[in-house]
């Protein structure tokens, strides 16, 4: 019998998921469950696997690397997508779908299924992200075939064919959710109307500014090339650095964020997003850089890191494009090393300090408003602006400029 790997959760839908591709495909079903930090018992979905027949089923601890080769590395390049998102659903299907494809070749699947459904983003990123590592994998993507498409039909069919999943005939859930050790993700109910805000009792990671500590908190984060190594003296794990961070922000209401983004499929999306450590880290680490990173280099990776952050929230982190950026990005992480010290108060991060003895291009001797010893001649700038000036001046000389910044063209 045809073998199939499915992205398995437990859930409603996967679960009706893998009872489909058992009775309509007519396939050995393999289900394979990655614990990425969501914050959910796993083991009940293996209960649930074994009871609908499943022989082969695969549960991991994903979270190490899932911090350590994906949300690292894209946060050394202060990764954020249309000004706001730190994409933490977006880095975390790369790695899911490499580890479907593995247990597939691993198994003798031919092929592999997922719950994503026909008008979001993750079904680009899981397809894209398998055909880039197995070209010739078949992809089986039940929401765009079936005519399942309420939770009342979903249910129904549970029930007709013996499906064990805790549901009710009451009020679903009102947001659609997504958790790792990143981030959690709302979308859905309520949210759909751009103009509501959203409930209080919606949030999970952070408390409201308003129950937030009335004093502020100070840490400090020692980073190595780029990545946080030591949180407060402690050495730790990326997974353990990430979990404190979060655990920091949350409890002072840091990481909150609300926004309509524009999906790769074409339509506008809104969302509500909890991020508490990944947005200490990433104000971190540009503190970091202010005093590590050449200028122009800073420059050059800001302007690509748009692009960089485009790659990864429409799929493409198997791409040669995305593996010549991150040479690129790695490459200028090397001299970022030092320690700096934020601090979180109120739902916000603010740096207060940083150094670093070995890398630092910070010179006090030049920037000093006090008698600098000769490490810069302020007459030397007269000819520096007067150079940069000389098109600016050749320009409205030949009257193709005036006071008012309007072109005068000659007639």
């Amino acid at each position: 019998m045809e073998k199939v790997v499915l992205a398995y959760s437990g859930g409603l839908d996967t679960s009706v998921i893998c009872r489909w591709l058992q009775e309509e495909r007519q396939v050995e079903v393999i289900t394979f469950t990655a614990d990425i930090g969501q914050g959910e018992e796993l083991e009940p979905a293996r209960t649930k696997a074994e009871a609908m027949g499943v022989s082969e089923i695969h549960i991991e601890d994903l979270q190490e690397d899932f911090v350590r080769d994906y949300v690292f590395p894209m946060f050394r390049a202060n990764t954020v997508y249309e000004g706001e998102y730190l994409l933490g659903t977006s880095i975390a299907r790369p790695l899911i779908a490499k580890r479907l494809v593995e247990i597939a070749k691993s198994s003798g699947a031919t092929g592999i299924a997922h719950g994503a459904t026909g008008k979001g983003n993750d079904q680009v990123r899981f397809e894209l992200g398998a055909m880039a590592l197995a070209p010739d994998i078949n992809v089986i993507a039940p929401h765009r075939e079936w005519d399942l498409n309420t939770r009342v039909s979903m249910m129904d069919y549970c029930e007709k064919h013996q499906i064990p999943v805790e549901f009710t005939r009451g009020d679903e859930s009102p947001y659609s959710m997504d958790a790792n050790l990143l981030h959690i993700s709302y979308e859905g109910g309520e949210l759909e109307d751009p103009g509501v805000e959203p409930s209080e009792m919606m949030w999970r990671r952070t408390v409201s500014v308003l129950d937030a500590p009335n004093d502020p908190e100070y840490v400090e984060i020692d980073f190595t090339c780029g990545d946080p190594e030591e949180l407060n003296g402690e050495k730790l794990k990326p997974a353990q650095m990430l979990t404190r961070l979060n655990e920091l922000g949350g409890a002072h209401g840091i990481g909150r964020l609300d926004m309509v983004e524009n999906r790769f499929v074409g339509m506008k999306s809104r969302g509500c997003y909890e991020t508490p450590g990944g947005t200490i880290l990433l104000a971190a680490h540009r503190a970091m850089e202010s005093i590590t990173l050449d200028r122009e280099v800073t420059h050059l990776r800001d302007e690509l890191m748009p692009k960089y952050a485009k790659i990864i929230y429409n799929g493409y982190w198997w791409s040669p494009e995305r593996l010549a950026l991150q040479t690129f990005i790695d490459e200028t992480q090397k001299p970022v090393s030092g320690r700096v010290r934020m601090k979180l108060h109120k739902g916000t991060v603010t740096t207060v300090g940083r150094w670093s003895e070995l890398t630092s291009l910070y010179d006090e001797a030049t920037v000093t408003f006090d008698e600098d010893e000769g490490a810069y001649n302020q007459a030397d700038a007269t000819g520096f602006i007067r150079l940069n000036a000389l098109r600016l001046k050749t320009a409205a000389r030949k009257g193709r400029s005036n006071e008012t910044g309007v072109v005068a063209w000659p007639k």
